[in-house]
């Protein structure tokens, strides 16, 4: 290996380390804020769970214990931290069983609306920002600017609202409650919310992909090889689609890794059994281990995703790698 090469594996080595270390303390950092979520709250943990009822000082007394509420909170904090690191979540208050078991027994459910819509995303959103780009100030352009504009104000509990009156109970074209049983059910079901989840985030990445092909568009390499005499699409394919690609890829990852949150509406919405609409019934029945699990997974998954993307920046677009080093 020449010395170039070397050096330049040595600096992806070092920006690889240095992702890691940043990722390690950003989820350590979390860890320490959710655990600690729990001390904001009003009243006595313990308290939360005897449902109302009026428990004798020795109950109360057997609880914090049984539950660890008698110890120091740093104590408490550690035996936390390294359950969480061994897959142990704790118990949760509300369904009696390890966090772990109820949180996954609901996650195929949103990881499936979560697929739908990053679909729905790529194709719709990317596409659209594609048209509009290619026939800027046309009357196509202007109408996609429209729907973009409308679409990026809605909310998504607004566009369930929509969808599950107008396609679900008005036209009968989709079930509008429920998981659905068997595949073919089950992805009859989630379009609706996966449509209304996406909405938004297809809004953005049109901007997104839109802006960024309008930059490519306008630089030199694409207009000399156009007045070359090579072909538009594949100036389009190989000069223009390939280099907007960075900006496009990055904020749909992103978007992609945050809809777990917004999941919560939406699944609350169309009834279905997901981790969204556990988050809110745990935050409803005050069951911590399951809120504070379910926020450290949304928060690590957003953070490894932007890892992610940074590290595969450079394959997408060299020219991030070169602006890296350069500095």
């Amino acid at each position: 290996m020449t010395a170039p090469a070397a050096t330049a594996a040595l600096a992806r080595a070092g920006r690889v380390l240095r992702r890691l270390a940043a990722m390690a303390a950003t989820l350590l950092a979390t860890s320490f804020l959710v655990f600690s979520s729990l001390f904001l709250a009003p009243g006595d943990p313990a308290g939360f769970l005897t449902k109302g009822r009026s428990p004798s000082p020795e109950q109360l007394a057997e609880i914090r214990r049984q539950y660890g509420f008698d110890e120091p909170f740093l104590v408490r904090y550690w035996n936390w931290l390294d359950g969480v690191l061994h897959g142990d979540f704790g118990r949760s208050y509300l369904f009696h069983q390890d966090v772990g078991s109820v949180i996954w027994s609901r996650l195929p459910s949103s990881l499936l609306l979560i697929g739908v819509s990053a679909l729905m995303i790529a194709v719709f959103g990317i596409g659209s920002g594609i048209v509009g780009a290619l026939h800027r100030g046309s009357r196509t352009d202007r109408s996609l600017m429209l729907m973009v504009t409308v679409g990026a104000a809605a909310p998504a509990f607004v566009a369930a609202l929509l969808l599950r009156s107008v396609l679900g109970v008005r036209l009968g074209w989709f079930p509008t409650i429920g998981n659905g049983a068997g595949v073919l059910d089950r992805l009859h079901h989630v379009i609706l919310p996966a449509a209304a989840l996406s909405v938004t985030f297809t809004a953005l990445v049109t901007r997104v992909t839109r802006s960024a092909m309008l930059d490519e568009l306008r630089r030199e390499h694409v207009e000399v090889a156009l007045s070359r005499g090579t072909p538009r699409r594949t100036v389009i394919r190989r000069h223009v689609l390939r280099n907007a690609l960075g900006p496009i890829v990055t904020v749909s990852a992103l978007l992609v890794s945050g809809m777990l949150v917004s999941t919560a509406i939406v699944e609350t919405a169309f009834g279905m059994s997901g981790v969204g609409s556990l988050l809110v019934q745990c935050v409803d029945q005050l069951d911590f281990q399951v809120v504070q699990a379910i926020v450290l997974l949304v928060v690590a998954a957003f953070v490894i995703v932007n890892a992610l993307v940074d590290l595969v920046q450079p394959l997408i677009d060299p020219r991030s790698a070169a602006a890296g080093s350069a500095r």
